[in-house]
């Protein structure tokens, strides 16, 4: 019942709409996610200072990054690659390529529809049924809060803390105490953490990451290589491999970016003094870190060691602890708990935004209590049901989401060119060229 829900609400036809809207981006702002990528490389890195009673750049952005950066970026890009095989990462390059334009969009969208937080803005202007929409998108966003964003991700921090030997009950009382204070501040008090946390994690991430990949610098070659023909080869195409990697690649892509979700708009909601075009750079950047540098790097690491048969986690863990020995299997068990623990900071502000809408901005202690509970639920249970249902709950905010965007995109194109003065008539190449 729940697996076939999942199904109706998250199935490949939502996923092809995604991947639909993002091309449909790209083509209309001709793909400036390649041609413009030293402006929203630099409208990323600039930081400027925090306005008065807002959220800083930096902090908006380690807020959405703490977001998608999760479990799947380490275990999630081992799953894929067990199931879709080498392939699969090259389609995970693809459907983050299409993802930066869809986030991109949802960035400048929801700046310029302010009425409502985060995506909810812009989804209320969708037609005549855009309120009707709103409502199904900020239920979905409440309870995917408390799913996958909550009990999911804190039921992989609790596993990878034993490792430690931090015990599972004490995982459940911290992280149940941190959501709940985090849930009651909101995102000026989830920034504070994330801006500190976010740095110090990719730091140890990609410090470990570089000394695995080093050790195993002659299989470099061939990890490319490997990536390549197994994603393109006529021989994996007849043999239903090609099938298998896009699949497997596109869902895990979309998984761990959440282009598509418009929950990302949310963390730049109180940014004050930024256009909507430098909003939805910083959109670029996030989907950039997340997905083409960081699941690459996983799966650089996976693919070099020339591991035994091995699947999901335990396929992760072996390859840094091949390089790099027990203090690899540390490193990687650390890096699965930081990850795991920094998704439900953010997300507990996105679900809070959401029953607000529904309840006028009541039930602020309540909410905080069940996330509490959610969290510290997630540390002692299997998570199979949970994991099923969430997809339905990412459906319940993807289908919305993606209508707005399909119903108001004609405005990204045009507020784009607006403020790179680019608003001008010409053939299709030569406005793409233009901006090399």
């Amino acid at each position: 019942m729940l697996r076939g829900v999942g199904d109706l609400l998250w199935g490949w036809h939502v996923l092809g709409l995604i991947l639909l809207i993002g091309m449909r981006l790209s083509f209309a702002s001709g793909f400036f996610q390649v041609r413009g990528f030293f402006r929203w490389m630099k409208a990323s890195l600039k930081v400027s200072e925090k306005e008065k009673g807002g959220v800083g750049q930096f902090q908006a952005l380690s807020a959405a990054l703490a977001g998608s950066i999760g479990t799947g970026n380490i275990v999630g890009v081992a799953s894929a690659i067990t199931v879709g095989g080498p392939g699969a990462l090259f389609w995970m390059w693809i459907s983050a390529l299409l993802g930066m334009m869809t986030v991109f969009g949802e960035n400048l969208l929801s700046a310029r529809h302010r009425g409502a937080p985060g995506a909810l803005g812009y989804i209320e202007k969708a037609g005549r049924f855009g309120k009707k929409l709103a409502v199904v998108y900020a239920s979905g966003c409440f309870l995917s809060s408390l799913g996958m964003g909550n009990m999911a991700q804190t039921n992989a921090a609790a596993a990878a803390l034993e490792e430690f030997g931090v015990p599972t009950v004490i995982s459940a009382l911290l992280f149940g105490l941190l959501l709940f204070f985090v849930a009651r501040g909101g995102m000026k008090f989830a920034v504070k953490i994330t801006e500190k946390l976010v740095p110090l994690m990719t730091l140890l991430f990609f410090a470990s990451s570089l000394l695995v990949l080093w050790v195993f610098r002659e299989n470099l070659p061939g990890a490319f290589s490997s990536i390549f023909r197994a994603a393109l080869s006529p021989r994996a195409a007849g043999g239903g491999a090609l099938f298998l990697a896009v699949k497997t690649g596109v869902s895990r892509g979309v998984f761990t970016n959440e282009a598509g979700l418009g929950s990302a708009s949310f963390a730049y909601d109180e940014v004050k003094g930024k256009s909507p075009v430098e909003l939805g750079c910083m959109g670029i950047f996030q989907v950039f870190v997340d997905t083409i540098v960081m699941c690459t790097v996983t799966g650089l690491c996976i693919l070099c060691c020339r591991s035994p048969m091995l699947e999901g986690a335990k396929l992760t863990f072996f390859a840094y602890e091949s390089a790099l020995g027990e203090l690899g299997g540390k490193a990687v068990s650390l890096c699965t708990a930081l990850f795991a623990a920094a998704t439900p900071l953010a997300w507990c502000c996105y679900g809070r935004e959401g029953l607000f809408y529904l309840t006028g901005g009541k039930g602020r202690t309540a909410f905080a209590l069940l996330h509490a509970f959610a969290a510290a639920l997630g540390c002692v249970l299997p998570l199979k049901a949970v994991l099923e249902v969430g997809d339905a709950f990412n459906g319940l905010m993807a289908v919305p989401n993606v209508l707005a965007l399909f119903y108001l995109g004609g405005e990204v194109p045009k507020e784009l060119r607006r403020e790179l003065g680019k608003d001008r008539e010409g053939p299709f190449l030569k406005r793409i060229f233009s901006e090399f």
